[in-house]
């Protein structure tokens, strides 16, 4: 959950007109006995009105309270205000873990409860970040986007990551490790058709082709033969949303990870919503997944919950 600033690289002065629409998609939440993670990024940890929000939901037991840190939020202010640095993950390890400190100890005072699970905003995880983590006592992240490569952003790639759960200690970010002290939940991306990691290796031996790729991929998309999506609202419809859902069941994937920004609960806060009929097909996309849950009988359940990672 955060401020409605999108791209907007500054420390301070942020708007968070998103989040007076939390209730309303929390009622739509309690409507199917969902309950959400909120990752709360800094701004939105210190407005005393957010919290409030949060709060109520939190202290009925509906919500639960994560973290999310957008590097260019919380102090201190070292480095240089620019893309490189919006990615958590390639500023110095000292800074990094004074502000993850900063955040950690923001929501834990506002919140009376000290978050459990993270994502990295941009999705800037690495190392040093897990080893922050690690570090500050938290159990989960969900900041790993398989068979998505961030590196045009300057991030992370994650091409190879795995879209299932699975444990690993902090020196190894992309490695399991049955005895590792945290848990990644990845973000549910994958293929709407089946063998997840054949589908991956065709598309980036496409991806590192001629300039003509793009093209190939979506003609390779619109004949149903190589259909990447995410489990979001932002940048899936809900009938493909549904179809993605089967096929990780299918895979033996034991979770479905729902992922959107704040940002879409109004318009043009953010760029998957531009219009109020955008954000009514946005919140339509999201019914049309929890109802499908709710039909196959899955159990809804916040972040810390975790699973038994397998593979």
């Amino acid at each position: 959950m955060e401020e409605d600033d999108w791209g907007n690289l500054k420390t301070r002065g942020h708007s968070l007109e998103n989040l007076h629409q939390i209730p309303s998609l929390q009622a739509l939440f309690d409507s199917y006995g969902a309950i959400p993670t909120y990752l709360i990024d800094f701004p939105v940890s210190r407005d005393e009105k957010s919290r409030k929000i949060f709060l109520n939901i939190l202290e009925k037991g509906r919500c639960e309270i994560g973290a999310h840190c957008h590097p260019w939020n919380p102090p201190p202010f070292e480095e240089d205000l620019n893309e490189r640095n919006s990615m958590l993950c390639n500023l110095p390890p000292d800074l990094v873990a004074r502000k993850l400190e900063t955040l950690h100890e923001s929501i834990d005072r506002g919140f009376q409860a000290a978050p459990k699970s993270f994502r990295a905003g941009r999705w800037g995880f690495g190392p040093d970040v897990a080893h922050c983590l690690e570090s500050l006592g938290y159990g989960f992240d969900t900041s790993i986007t398989p068979f998505t490569d961030w590196k045009i952003y300057q991030g992370p790639d994650f091409s190879e990551a795995f879209p299932f759960p699975y444990r690993f200690a902090s020196r190894n970010a992309f490695q399991e490790e049955t005895g590792g002290v945290l848990q990644e939940i990845p973000p549910t991306i994958g293929f709407l058709q089946k063998n997840f990691p054949l589908r991956n290796r065709i598309r980036r031996k496409i991806m590192n082709g001629p300039l003509s790729r793009m093209r190939l991929i979506g003609l390779l998309d619109k004949l149903n033969l190589l259909s990447l999506r995410w489990l979001s609202p932002e940048m899936s419809g809900g009938k493909d949303m549904v179809r993605l859902s089967q096929a990780v069941i299918e895979s033996g994937n034991p979770v479905l990870n729902l992922s959107f920004h704040s940002t879409s609960l109004l318009p043009s806060k953010g760029p998957f919503t531009q219009t109020e009929e955008d954000v009514k097909n946005f919140l339509r996309n999201i019914r049309m997944f929890l109802e499908f849950v709710r039909n196959q009988g899955m159990e809804f359940a916040p972040l810390s919950k975790g699973v038994q990672a397998t593979r």
